[in-house]
């Protein structure tokens, strides 16, 4: 099996790459020009938005892993640049030279409302504001329309291995007010790899799984863990259920996080 990862450079390619050799699969990964090559993979260079470069990139491959996103930047016209047109561009060259290919798209629980009245579900109406979830859905409904063997993974709050993503929340929970008591459900990098081996052997063919661990943890605990404080609050909490999603699916398909909470990952080192 040949797949071709895009984003392999980023913050979870750059974790899954390893995973992914480690498990015997001949990857090649997508790199524009300047980029450093990985160690021990093939690559080629192309761009999202060259679709004629696109062409040789998947030319062969039997799966794609397209993890390659811009998220947090005030360029919204950049957003949706990349994450809906770069995402258009590279199914129309899976379609045109590799139409047998299974197609995963890494998307995000930030797709779901403010005002859900229950732990975010695959199937539920959802109408994002925000340019980067917003973003993830077009390019979803692109995919979903496609013709291509798909499978859709949202992941939760993404951390672990030393990736820094978590030491950034209580930064980023005071730039938006948010309430210590608000939960996140969180997936670390071991089990992007555990639902991304699982989608790769078709469990989740045809469908939008949830990807998170078992355990959603407020962000005063995740300040905590990181080591800083966050302001108390016995406020009611407006929006009790954003951020935090229901990964039953993902369990009936098969999937078990290796790492089931943030705690876990604390006590083995894993952060």
């Amino acid at each position: 099996m040949t797949i071709l990862l895009t984003g392999a450079t980023g913050l979870v390619g750059a974790r899954l790459l390893p995973h992914l050799v480690d498990a015997g699969l001949d990857c090649r990964v997508l790199l524009r020009g300047g980029k450093d090559v990985p160690a021990g993979v093939a690559s080629v260079e192309a761009d999202l938005l060259d679709p004629a470069s696109l062409l040789r990139a998947v030319k062969g491959v039997s799966a794609i892993i397209h993890l390659a996103a811009v998220f947090r930047t005030p360029d919204t016209d950049l957003i949706w640049k990349s994450n809906l047109e770069g995402t258009r561009n590279l199914i129309s060259a899976a379609k045109a030279g590799a139409p047998q290919a299974r197609f995963i798209l890494a998307s995000t629980s930030n797709i779901y409302g403010l005002d859900s009245p229950r732990p975010g579900r695959e199937d539920d109406a959802v109408n994002p504001q925000q340019a980067y979830p917003a973003s993830k859905l077009a390019a979803e409904n692109l995919l979903r329309n496609s013709g291509l063997n798909w499978a859709i993974l949202r992941f939760g709050f993404v951390y672990g291995d030393g990736d820094g993503h978590l030491d950034e929340l209580p930064r980023l929970a005071a730039r938006f007010n948010m309430h210590p008591a608000q939960r996140m459900s969180l997936v670390h990098h071991r089990d992007i790899a555990t639902a991304v081996n699982l989608a790769l052997a078709g469990a989740m063919d045809g469908q939008i799984v949830n990807i998170a661990d078992e355990a959603p943890t407020s962000i005063y605990e995740l300040a905590t863990l990181v080591g800083e404080t966050m302001e108390p609050s016995s406020a009611p909490l407006a929006h009790p259920w954003h951020l935090h999603v229901d990964a039953s699916l993902a369990r009936s398909l098969g999937f078990q996080p290796v790492v089931r909470s943030v705690h876990q990952a604390a006590r083995q080192g894993l952060m």
